[in-house]
């Protein structure tokens, strides 16, 4: 009976110790499998940037080629920017002011006006030196003022500054009796700008001049 039970502790103690060599075994190779398993995650993580960069690159490169190689005017409508370009070259910064977001109900609901700079691709579409407003009904709506008739009731000189580049529905690039307002999204929709930045982007478009307003 001794026998058996001094067997049986053998067999219990040498069980013991091969696991106790077996989790010695582990704990030893644990921090090398996880310096391998880091350095496998870092690689990977290498090869993704690398990746990435390689498609941010491609992805510049072909705007690049996109972009228009003439002047354009580029318009952040919530920054109040504008950015005159040739091809890659800034030629001008200027700070503009755009349209306001604001709302207008005509009395009795039949008409509503939202005055945001409308944003998309556009075209210079006329050119005008000393522009006169013809003021629209919302003008006089906002004024409450009666609805004129007469066209000649409707113009307005030198409220648009020096230069005026339409492009389309009424919106125009144009100078401001307000400059101190440059900055602000205060106008109706139009594009204000300060008198110097103004002329030299007069001078600088033509009719057909790409404009992009985001």
């Amino acid at each position: 009976m001794n026998k058996k039970k001094t067997a049986r502790a053998l067999v219990l103690l040498l069980a013991a110790v091969l696991v106790a060599v077996e989790a010695v075994a582990i704990i030893v190779a644990w921090p090398k499998q996880a310096a391998e398993a880091a350095a496998g995650a870092e690689t990977n993580d290498q090869k993704a940037a690398a990746r990435l960069d390689a498609e941010t690159a491609a992805l510049r490169k072909r705007i690049g080629a996109l972009a228009p190689k003439a002047a354009h005017i580029i318009i952040d409508s919530a920054r109040n920017t504008l950015t005159l370009k040739t091809g890659k070259e800034v030629r001008l910064q200027a700070v503009v002011s755009c349209g306001s977001g604001s709302i207008l109900e005509e009395p009795g609901g039949k008409r509503t006006w939202i005055f945001d700079t409308p944003r998309g691709e556009f075209q210079v579409k006329s050119k005008v030196v000393d522009p006169t407003w013809v003021k629209p009904d919302w003008a006089f709506i906002e004024e409450g003022k009666e609805i004129p008739k007469k066209r000649e009731e409707r113009l307005e000189a030198g409220v648009l500054g020096d230069y005026a580049l339409g492009f389309g529905d009424g919106y125009f690039i144009h100078g401001t009796l307000y400059s101190r307002l440059l900055g602000r999204s205060v106008t109706h929709g139009c594009v204000r700008v300060g008198d110097k930045d103004l002329k030299a982007i007069f001078q600088a478009a033509s009719i057909g001049t790409r404009i992009y307003i985001y």
